[in-house]
């Protein structure tokens, strides 16, 4: 648990409600996978009741977003890297808005709310309620969504140009360009998924003047994170057709080859053939140099039909 409070135009920060001096200067109540007694602690002093992690990842509207006459109540996912710095890892959070105090219950430690956290200590004077907590972090969430589409970005270009220039397309290529398939629809999901969020929130009587606008910009930046995302996945397609096409045209080769070595060689079996007939009167079957004949002829006809297709350049 972390308790942030206002005091002379700043925010403080404890680790128990009891350490507080007055509940007036309360701000944000910050619980990451916190214990059963700090839960039942904040439900018995504010009279709410946190949603069930089932309730806080339902992808219905109601569900990420619904308002009363105290609180407000919206779920969002935040995502990050994973540990092996591949992947994204999904990590839902709840935010409760009640008398300008903002509760967020969350299972894992965020990049987001640690961006907060290092704003509100540089300008704390500017983090006077609840609201403008939860837009910060909405904010920066949204900020750390477009990092990681920009790092995606950078894994496209090197992808682009081993597609071009990294010559025979391998396997590890393609399962590379899946993957970064899969993170870039992640990240356009979860910025969907922030935007219902928004559009719910910006909606409400309780974020007027400043934080309307502040909240209608994100709202901007989401749209023109989800258009990058389109524009990524669009070009990951390209570069999956690009690669495809090369497989092609390198099997192509490679049945070229076979089609080639398989014509050179049937002039030869023909003649092979004609001489290894069981008829007793054969033309030279008796001559002395008959044989070196017959391999003679056999390697002019290879030879001829070799020229006839250089000469119509299909070798």
């Amino acid at each position: 648990m972390r308790v942030y409070f206002k005091r002379q135009n700043r925010v403080h920060k404890v680790q128990t409600l009891s350490q507080l001096e007055s509940m007036e200067d309360l701000v944000w109540i910050d619980l990451q996978n916190p214990t059963p007694s700090e839960i039942a602690d904040v439900e018995a002093n504010f009279e709410f009741k946190f949603q069930s992690r089932q309730q806080q990842t339902e992808i219905e509207s109601s569900s990420r977003y619904f308002e009363t006459d105290d609180e407000i109540i919206a779920n969002s996912n935040f995502l990050q890297l994973g540990t092996s710095g591949h992947g994204f890892i999904s990590n839902a959070v709840s935010f409760i808005l009640q008398d300008e105090i903002l509760f967020t219950y969350r299972d894992n430690d965020l990049t987001a709310f640690s961006d907060c956290v290092k704003k509100i200590k540089g300008s704390g004077r500017f983090f006077h309620s609840g609201k403008q907590i939860m837009a910060t972090l909405l904010e920066v969430g949204v900020d750390n969504d477009a990092d990681l589409l920009e790092n995606l970005s950078r894994q496209v270009s090197e992808l682009s140009k081993e597609v071009s220039f990294g010559g025979n397309p391998d396997e590890e290529l393609i399962l590379r360009i899946s993957r970064v398939q899969e993170q870039t629809m992640e990240i356009r999901q979860n910025a969907v998924d922030k935007q219902r969020v928004l559009s719910a929130i910006i909606k409400s009587r309780e974020f007027e003047g400043d934080d309307y606008e502040r909240l209608r910009i994100v709202i901007k930046d989401i749209n023109s994170l989800i258009d990058h995302a389109n524009f990524t996945f669009q070009r990951l397609e390209y570069l999956q057709n690009t690669f495809m096409g090369l497989v092609n045209i390198e099997q192509n080769k490679i049945i070229k080859i076979f089609t080639v070595a398989s014509v050179i060689f049937m002039p030869p079996t023909l003649i092979a053939s004609i001489y290894g007939m069981n008829f007793e009167h054969i033309s030279a079957f008796k001559w002395e140099y008959g044989f070196t004949f017959s391999i003679l002829l056999m390697i002019i006809s290879s030879l001829g039909t070799l020229y006839f297709f250089r000469k119509r350049k299909w070798l």
